[in-house]
């Protein structure tokens, strides 16, 4: 009974291999900006903090749970003084219950942050000029990349294993989307404006 509840056991805390990584939203090298990032995993894991000191900037690891990841990014000493804490929640399953999760399709959670450095230095601007973004398609959804295949890739990441799951963020994208948010905003004010007028009714001196 010891060993197959052990057996057991092993079999749900490896139940699903992931990858939690930051990358550049246009697959550059974030190199020039990370000096190195520090990922707080939950106090389960073996070593739960881990030091990444060069790109990809990310952490692999087996496990059944879901919680959330800290994230400390520090940055070149010319670029910025100050160390950037991010949290994200790592998702092991998927939102759709209409049927059994694939095991080809994995489940991709990305969020996006914009960090402006307003007074950049000379030296780092002429870095940051020779790294330009890089802009690569996805893959079919039908073409699939096993996990026993990732291989750690130094630079940008328009080669990593991962990148057909990427979501592409684009700037004009979001403009337009907010655009569009605004539009809709504002016709939900007409649109109240007008009820609310015939609610008062006409104004009696």
């Amino acid at each position: 009974m010891i060993f197959s509840f052990n057996f057991l056991l092993a079999i749900r805390t490896q139940s699903h291999k992931w990858t939690v990584y930051v990358r550049g939203a246009t697959n550059e090298d974030l190199g020039v900006v990370i000096k190195r990032a520090v990922f707080q995993l939950h106090p389960s894991f073996n070593n739960h903090i881990r030091v990444v000191e060069s790109p990809p900037f990310e952490v692999s690891e087996c496990g059944w749970g879901e919680f959330e990841i800290g994230i400390s990014l520090i940055f070149h000493n010319d670029v910025c003084e100050k160390q950037l804490n991010l949290y994200h929640h790592l998702k092991l399953y998927s939102e759709d219950d209409s049927g059994p999760q694939s095991i080809k399709k994995p489940v991709v959670v990305e969020t996006y942050n914009e960090i402006v450095f307003p007074d950049p230095s000379e030296d780092f601007y002429a870095r940051a000029q020779k790294h330009p973004a890089v802009i690569v398609p996805s893959l079919p959804v039908s073409f699939n990349v096993p996990f026993d295949n990732l291989i750690e890739k130094k630079g940008d990441t328009k080669d990593h294993p991962l990148n057909q799951w990427f979501i592409n963020f684009s700037e004009a994208d979001e403009l337009s989307k907010l655009s569009a948010a605004r539009q809709q905003v504002q016709a939900h004010i007409i649109k109240l404006r007008r009820q609310l007028s015939i609610v008062d009714g006409p104004a009696f001196g």
